[in-house]
């Protein structure tokens, strides 16, 4: 018999985590989250994941720093953040983007504290 479970998540209703992103559809293995119009600021900490991450700039501009290396992320950029990885980011311009995580962010508190080096 197939899988007929669809999960459909409005971005207006999703919940919004700790950091201003809004979760978006979740499986098993991956989820998805968005970060709209998130504004300019300082650097974010250094922080090691517990899930991989890649993402899709819709607008804006950041600079991520993976492992030592700086990467301008702006609309139509895509980038992987391994797991595990030592890295932070700065938002430069108001940044629109999408993500995907595997496994999910959201679960077993994997998004709640950044694990510290």
């Amino acid at each position: 018999m197939p899988d007929i479970s669809v999960t459909k998540v409005e971005a207006t209703y999703a919940p919004k985590g700790l950091e201003g992103q809004r979760y978006l559809a979740a499986g098993r293995s991956i989820s998805m989250r968005l970060w709209d119009q998130e504004p300019p600021g300082e650097a974010k900490p250094v922080a090691r994941r517990d899930y991989e991450t890649a993402g899709y700039a819709i607008a804006g501009r950041a600079e991520l720093v993976l492992e030592g290396q700086t990467v301008l992320l702006q609309a139509g950029s895509c980038w992987i953040v391994p797991k595990g990885t030592e890295h932070t980011y700065k938002i430069l311009e108001a940044f629109t983007a999408v993500e995907a995580t595997t496994p999910p962010a959201e679960v077993r508190g994997r998004d709640a504290e950044p694990a510290q080096r």
